[in-house]
């Protein structure tokens, strides 16, 4: 089990991955919507190939069974650079000690891009998620709600 950069090679497998994401998530939030293979794809090409993102993927075997994504910006506030996770997934066989390195290789990645901050997302019902966070030094920050309108 590695983590490493993706590559064009493995768009369909992320692909994939994106769509088990969505349609393990879609009925734990308020925001609805159909799972759009192209618009997936391009959500892929942007942080497997943009300078100021990323996607890491969880190697098993030769197979992507794990991808987190995430983007560094500038803070709104501060002239200060952040990286914010998009998106992460591992599938259910797969989780446990691939997410810790997935989690590092990120961490590294943001330092590596100036980032002074890392943000990670969880859903409101998600405590196992909230609890490795903590483990990592992760505080909580912000709370944000929605409304369908």
């Amino acid at each position: 089990m590695t983590v490493r950069p993706a590559a064009m090679c493995d768009q369909a497998r992320v692909i994939a991955l994106l769509r088990n994401f969505y349609d393990a998530h879609r009925d734990r939030t308020p925001m609805r919507f159909e799972f759009d293979p192209v618009y997936a794809s391009r959500l892929f090409t942007t942080h497997a190939f943009d300078k100021r993102a990323c996607c890491f993927l969880l190697d098993v075997q030769g197979k992507a069974q794990g991808v987190l994504m995430a983007g560094a910006f500038e803070h709104p506030f501060a002239r200060l650079a952040v990286a914010r996770e998009t998106v992460w997934w591992i599938e259910p066989d797969y989780r446990g000690k691939g997410a810790l390195d997935m989690l590092r290789a990120f961490e590294r990645w943001a330092k590596g891009a100036g980032c002074k901050y890392t943000t990670m997302g969880a859903l409101q019902d998600d405590s196992a998620v909230l609890t490795l966070y903590r483990r990592c030094g992760y505080q909580l920050a912000e709370t944000h709600v929605m409304k369908p309108l």
